[in-house]
């Protein structure tokens, strides 16, 4: 569907008020967002014909999918219907999609129910695993939490099912005209700049910082925001990272609102081609210790993995990576199946169950000390320009 000519998935221009007070942002600046360093997007490294390469040469996509199904957990209402002993649960649904549990509230974090990450329903990376609960078994929820508005995040058709329930939606700057353009009610959102927080049903939540870019169409790139979210309840804290490159503001975050319960990480969808707006395994666990004020508190779950396939890595290599890096650090780390409830605080998922179905891995970082304590570079240098990221 076409809205005034241009694909309604696109969403949104901020305009009015929403537009003025993107403007007034202390991080806006010449036109664009910018990230916690003060850079914007860049364009990202090698040629055209080196990034075509990497995606469609024959080695390249060696590995890229499952070789097996993937096992999704069989959750059912009844799972979830009870609230977690400890006060805090997690239910990775794939990707960067997690509905969590936090002392009497119901969050959901980037929703993202459709097939494809994509404008179009027909092209674009398509899931490698069913979804493991139907949106309409969730149950109700209290808050949709979004991260940003790329296509793997923010999901047309997953926010118009979502419209038409009783949730309030928080979103960062700008992302809101999306939101009103596919249906949501203005009085149900709560678009934050960084550091602004809302309170929903008894828990904070705070837009943090985070280092990446956004959008969805040519004309809307750098108007609306990235962000990572802290969210307090009465008893407990946790973090979801949204999608970001590693970059020493995690140490600042954690001061203002942690220690966490558990930490939501990105650690997939990592490439040489742009370094910097994505984290690799080591650089995710680096950015859960830095929350943590450098101590193994709480437990590190790894998101952004196994459902879609959108960087030339293999696509178990984030899951074992990860367990590395959460081994050499001596971190609790749980590794759920799409769609399998825990309790941070009880019993983790702890099995490689990815190894059943993917070919075998080669593993680099196992031949060098762990990169947890290798120093990482701040500067800012590529980021992909494709819709496939999205």
């Amino acid at each position: 569907m076409l809205r005034a000519g241009r694909p309604e998935s696109f969403g949104g221009e901020s305009t009015g008020e929403r537009l003025a007070r993107i403007r007034r942002s202390p991080h806006f600046a010449d036109g664009t967002f910018t990230n916690p360093d003060g850079t914007a997007r860049t364009r990202p490294s090698g040629s055209p014909l080196d990034l075509a390469k990497t995606y469609f040469e024959k080695e390249a996509r060696a590995g890229r999918a499952p070789a097996g199904t993937v096992p999704v957990h069989p959750t059912t209402l009844a799972d979830i219907a009870k609230p977690p002993v400890t006060g805090v649960r997690l239910t990775w649904m794939g990707h960067s999609s997690v509905l969590a549990e936090i002392d009497g509230a119901r969050v959901l974090f980037d929703p993202v129910w459709g097939q494809r990450c994509s404008p179009f329903s027909f092209a674009g990376p398509k899931r490698l695993h069913p979804v493991p609960v139907p949106l309409a078994s969730l149950g109700p929820v209290d808050v949709v939490v979004i991260s940003h508005d790329h296509y793997d995040h923010l999901d047309m058709p997953t926010i118009k099912a979502l419209a038409s329930t009783d949730t309030v939606f928080a979103v960062p700057l700008g992302v809101g005209a999306h939101l009103e353009a596919w249906g949501v009610a203005p009085s149900r959102l709560r678009e934050l700049d960084w550091h602004e927080s809302t309170e929903v049903n008894g828990v904070r939540l705070t837009a943090t910082p985070a280092r990446h870019f956004c959008g969805r169409g040519i004309r809307n790139r750098q108007h609306t925001l990235w962000a990572s979210w802290a969210v307090v309840g009465t008893e407990h804290r946790i973090y979801h990272s949204g999608d970001t490159g590693y970059f020493t503001g995690f140490r600042d975050i954690g001061a203002a609102h942690g220690p966490f319960d558990a930490t939501m990480i990105q650690i997939g969808a990592y490439s040489e081609h742009w370094p910097d707006i994505h984290m690799t395994p080591a650089e995710g666990m680096r950015a859960h210790l830095d929350l943590q004020g450098g101590s193994p508190y709480g437990v590190m779950m790894p998101i952004h993995w196994g459902t879609f396939n959108l960087a030339p890595h293999a696509w178990a290599e984030p899951g074992e990576w990860t367990k590395y890096e959460a081994e050499e650090a001596g971190q609790a780390a749980a590794f759920p199946r799409p769609g399998e409830p825990f309790e941070p605080a009880g019993t983790l998922p702890v099995e490689a169950w990815w190894r059943a179905v993917s070919a075998p891995l080669a593993q680099p970082w196992r031949r060098s000390p762990s990169s947890v304590v290798d120093p990482v570079p701040d500067a800012v240098t590529a980021e992909p320009d494709f819709a496939g990221e999205r």
